[in-house]
Formats: C-alpha cells, structure tokens, sequence
C-alpha cells in the first residue's frame, strides 16, 4: 500500500522474528484478516490508534478497560501482531482491529477528524544521525495526525531516549496544530491516568532508565 498519490512508503525496520507457533500460524491466517481495518466502514464510537503496538499489551489491556471505544492497533512485526491475537482471542475481545502493516497508508485512507485518541509508545529512536529521517515523529507524519485527530484529541507519546524525548518536544511544540497542556514535571514524568504498561517500558524500568510520558493535544 502506498500514496495513491506518490510512490509506496518506505518502510524501515523488521518484519519477522523466529517461526511462529501452529496456533500463531492459525491466528494470522484465520483472525486477522477479520480484523483489518476498513477506513471506509469504521465502527461508531470512540477510535483509539495505538501506533507501533508492539506485543499487544496495552493495546489489550485499554480495549478491556474500554469497551465503549474501538482500538486499532498498527504493528508491523509479525511476531508481535501474532502474540496480540492470542490475547484478543483469549481475552474474547471484540473492540479491536488490527493492521500488520505501516501506519501511514491507514492514515492516508482516514477520514478527518475521525480518531479521539492516539498512543505512540516507545517507538523506535533510531539513534544514529543518519537514521534520524526514520523516526515516526517527523513533521509530516504529525500533519498526517492533525488531520484525523478530532479537535482536543489526545496524542500520548513516550520514551526511554532522551534525545528523542527533546526530538519529539521540538517537532510538537512547533506544530501549529497541537498543544502541550502540562504544568508541572510529574505531566511528563508520570504516565497519565488510565496508562497500562507495555512490556518495553517494564524493561527500561527494571533497568533503571526514567521513561517520559508527553501528552500533547490536537488544538481547535
């Protein structure tokens, strides 16, 4: 899937890990087709995005704490889309829709205006300076969220990186579309009510290392 106007998006990063389980084969062949996400036909309620869900575990663990919204979850990471289809079938989930593939063509298809909140958790730094053009906080992606964030929207960004935590301050504070509402430092060195932990962050943690929790929200 590309731009319908301009060339495929160029993605980064891996696509598979180690083989897959009988069960995990069964889930990707019979499951996820079902809970492809159609831009075109989105259920009525609340749409949560979590971008980069990685395992599944907050992604599962908000659309249990919230029935009345829709999740969709964008992972490109076989490995991890596989193990959260085990905990949205074990877990009976029926709020939740999954895509195995990068985020930006889903955005693209997305109506304006048409997701109330959107979680980028731990993504990946790409700390080297010449990988710096990889990071998913770039000034045309976040056009991209501007877009189909409904006014006040929230955008929930954390990390473990320090220099991408400055890289992500200096590209939202200079977006004209979102605002940093926070007071005080325990708005960025706290998770914000409601947060479940993924399991990246309970190793940063268990290292030592002091994740920053940012929310920033789409301006009207």
């Amino acid at each position: 899937m590309g731009r319908a106007d301009g060339p495929p998006y160029r993605f980064y990063g891996r696509r598979r890990g180690k083989r897959l389980s009988p069960r995990q084969e069964r889930l990707i062949d019979d499951l996820l087709p079902r809970l492809a996400p159609d831009p075109a036909r989105l259920p009525a309620g609340p749409l949560w995005l979590e971008i980069g869900s990685g395992g599944g575990e907050h992604l599962t663990a908000q659309a249990a704490d919230h029935p009345e919204a829709t999740l969709i979850g964008c992972e490109p990471f076989l490995e991890g889309v596989a193990k959260t289809l085990g905990m949205i079938e074990d877990e009976g989930l029926g709020n939740v829709l999954l895509l195995d593939d990068d985020v930006r063509p889903l955005l693209d298809g997305l109506p304006d205006s048409s997701v109330d909140r959107c979680f980028i958790l731990f993504p990946d730094p790409w700390p080297k300076l010449r990988h710096h053009k990889r990071r998913i906080v770039s000034r045309e992606n976040l056009d991209s969220l501007a877009r189909v964030l409904k006014p006040g929207a929230d955008l929930r960004i954390a990390t473990d990186h320090m220099d991408y935590a400055r890289w992500i301050l200096r590209h939202l504070l200079a977006h004209p579309d979102f605002d940093w509402p926070a007071e005080r430092p325990g708005d960025w060195r706290l998770p914000p009510a409601g947060h479940r932990r993924t399991r990246y962050e309970a190793k940063a943690l268990e290292k030592g290392d002091r994740p920053l929790y940012f929310r920033f929200t789409r301006n009207t």
